[in-house]
């Protein structure tokens, strides 16, 4: 089963777009990414810059609308995330909790879709599109 585990900081709705960090806990996030490669559960990972950095394009009026970060809605911004491959739920979760996080940053975990989930008339749909990680779409696994 795989799932995204999605690293959620507090306050990171308005951070400045350019940011620094602390060596320190940057070694021990390091550590842990290890631990997961080491583990063989590790699929990918990244870290996202501030949303004071990014950019939404809304469709509510039916014309795309572009605006520019930070944005004043926002109350909880995804940080980065990691994609695992684990045998459950339960291991997803002790996995999270092995994260060397602070006070102020919490993870949230969600399974990825598989196309099994879905009826057939959904993955027919579906079957047209060759993903080129092998996600939804002929090449699924």
């Amino acid at each position: 089963m795989r799932f995204m585990m999605l690293m959620i900081p507090l306050g990171y709705e308005s951070a400045p777009a350019k940011l620094e960090l602390d060596p320190e806990r940057v070694a021990a996030m390091m550590r842990y990414n290890q631990a997961l490669k080491d583990a063989g559960v590790l699929i990918t990972l990244e870290g996202l810059h501030p949303p004071a950095a990014g950019a939404r394009v809304k469709f509510d009026t039916g014309v795309p609308v572009v605006i520019d970060g930070p944005f004043t809605e926002a109350k909880e911004v995804i940080g980065g995330f990691w994609m695992i491959e684990v045998a459950s739920r339960a291991e997803a979760i002790e996995w999270a909790r092995k994260c060397p996080a602070t006070a102020n940053e919490m993870i949230e975990i969600r399974q990825v879709q598989e196309m099994a989930d879905f009826s057939e008339e959904v993955q027919q749909a579906a079957a047209t599109f060759e993903h080129p990680q092998g996600g939804w779409g002929k090449a699924l696994r």
